[in-house]
């Protein structure tokens, strides 16, 4: 296993502006798509980070990622959206559909957004985020539509996506607590990661072609494809059918449902529910509250082998201290990949490459 480069932050971000500056982007959607994906990076979540950009250069080249491209209303019922993406970066797109949800939450108390069709939504903690800046607590169930890649629970092969749920609580005072994961055992990304570095996935996380239980991450990156196990059994399967439903068939109105494994583009649907708290009361009340609890929580001893008790997105917030600090790891097989999407877009790869202080 080669040793990663450790790309300093402010050449890293020179690198990615200038490989999506390839998609014809404009120069707020360079710095929407290269931003949300370093940041990615930056918390930890390398699956969602820079090295999507090769499957998103195969999609725009596909003609399935469309640049430069905005959200649409497509039925404006007041507290009730419906938003068509058309197809492009989600990076763009689930910021804007968010701030419509967040005008009109502050304005009515409460708002549903039905998204679909946009290309890949990355980190969908990203826009719990975006909400709890503006005092709002959300909810987001998410499907995907691309090449299945998670069975049913008891299933023998794939048949449907990653399917990430999330919620957001903001604590004026307090770092929002933010819940964000795949309704799989793992991301699939994190599967493609792992690939690249040559490292196993834990047991119990993957099955192969025929079904049976395995540790190797190429069944979920290259043919012949097995499928990830969703989360806690029929638990996790529960949630990534209601992803499905309610991100897929309610907001999209469409879901996963063809083994077609040619298409490169990823869309998502999603179905947010963003509210005010203090529409339903007396917000100070909610916090004092909620923060009792959360002190109650972590109070709690840690047991032998494990660290103090955190809540969701503290663990973020460590990492992206640490790598803004030190640099962001990067292996070997997805920066040569990120090259190679490079020269797919008509750049110069060693241009890339030397703006991230890297020598060929």
């Amino acid at each position: 296993m080669s040793t990663p480069h450790v790309i300093p932050l402010p050449q890293l971000r020179d690198a990615m502006h200038q490989l999506v500056r390839g998609f014809g982007s404009e120069p707020a959607e360079v710095e929407a798509v290269a931003g949300n994906l370093i940041e990615a990076n930056l918390t930890g979540h390398d699956s969602h980070g820079i090295g999507m950009l090769p499957r998103y250069a195969d999609a725009y080249v596909q003609g399935g990622l469309k640049p430069n491209t905005h959200v649409s209303i497509v039925h404006d019922g007041g507290a009730l959206l419906r938003l068509d993406g058309n197809a492009g970066f989600g990076q763009v797109i689930g910021q804007e559909a968010m701030a419509l949800g967040i005008a009109r939450a502050r304005e009515m108390g409460s708002c549903i957004v039905a998204l679909g069709n946009s290309h890949h939504l990355g980190r969908i903690g990203a826009w719990a985020e975006q909400a709890a800046a503006a005092g709002l607590v959300s909810l987001h169930f998410v499907n995907v539509i691309s090449r299945a890649i998670v069975a049913p629970h008891g299933g023998a092969d794939a048949r449907f996506g990653t399917n990430p749920f999330c919620a957001g609580v903001p604590l004026t005072g307090r770092d929002p607590v933010i819940l964000d994961f795949a309704t799989s055992m793992i991301a699939q990304g994190k599967t493609r990661v792992a690939h690249n570095k040559g490292e196993q996935v834990a047991a119990d996380c993957l099955i192969d072609e025929h079904g049976q239980p395995t540790r190797d991450p190429r069944y979920a990156v290259v043919p012949p494809f097995g499928a990830l196990l969703t989360f806690g059994g029929h638990k996790g399967f529960g949630m990534a059918l209601m992803c499905e439903l309610l991100g897929g068939a309610l907001a999209a109105g469409a879901t996963q449902r063809t083994d077609d494994s040619s298409k490169k583009r990823v869309l998502n649907g999603m179905f947010s529910v963003l509210l005010d708290p203090a529409m339903l009361g007396e917000r100070g009340a909610f916090e004092q509250e909620a923060l009792a609890f959360i002190d109650w929580v972590k109070a709690s001893p840690a047991r032998e082998g494990f660290d103090p008790v955190q809540l969701a997105g503290e663990p973020e917030r460590a990492m992206r201290a640490k790598r803004t600090a030190e640099g962001v790891p990067v292996d070997e097989t997805t920066w040569q990949e990120i090259l190679a999407a490079a020269g797919t877009l008509g750049l110069d790869a060693a241009e890339v490459n030397r703006a991230a202080g890297l020598t060929p």
